[in-house]
């Protein structure tokens, strides 16, 4: 089922996540309507406070469109840096340079409880912070100096193709 997508102004945006403590069928329903929604919107990741449900799941997709169920999720380990352009289904529309760590490594539970660590690079890393950062009530544009939106970024790159 595809869930309605939380939009920031909705207090539970801004609320800590509870751990998950029951490895159950309502889980797995989450986790499927999760991934359902984030496919249906075209997202790289999704936390649950942004369907709405304040509990520590998230799921990411990496760069070679395998989904990626994360239950109360801990960055055990980071290197590197990267700046890039940032967007955030809860903020349609609006984008933002972020700096972010290049590697990032996850320590997660899976759907049935089961302790698994992950680690990947660009885009995936910088997604597993974006949606863990999620679970404690943290948006992207918090860390970056302003958005932009569609049209801006268009403008901005036609005025550097123009340049070259």
């Amino acid at each position: 089922m595809i869930r309605e997508i939380v939009q920031k102004g909705d207090p539970v945006l801004n609320k800590v996540s509870h751990p998950v403590t029951r490895f159950d069928w309502k889980l797995h329903r989450l986790l499927d309507d999760m991934k359902e929604t984030l496919i249906d919107s075209n997202g790289v990741g999704l936390a649950a406070p942004q369907v709405g449900i304040l509990r520590r799941v998230v799921v990411v997709m990496n760069e070679e469109e395998h989904i990626h169920e994360l239950i109360n999720p801990v960055i055990v380990a980071s290197s590197g840096e990267q700046t890039e352009l940032e967007g955030c289904l809860s903020l349609p529309g609006r984008y933002g340079y972020v700096t972010r760590p290049m590697v990032v490594r996850v320590r997660a539970q899976d759907r049935n409880g089961d302790w698994f660590e992950v680690e990947d690079q660009g885009l995936t890393a910088r997604c597993f912070c974006h949606e863990l950062a999620h679970l404690d009530g943290h948006l992207f544009d918090e860390l970056c100096d302003r958005t932009y939106s569609t049209e801006e970024l268009d403008e901005m790159e036609a005025a550097e193709s123009e340049a070259e």
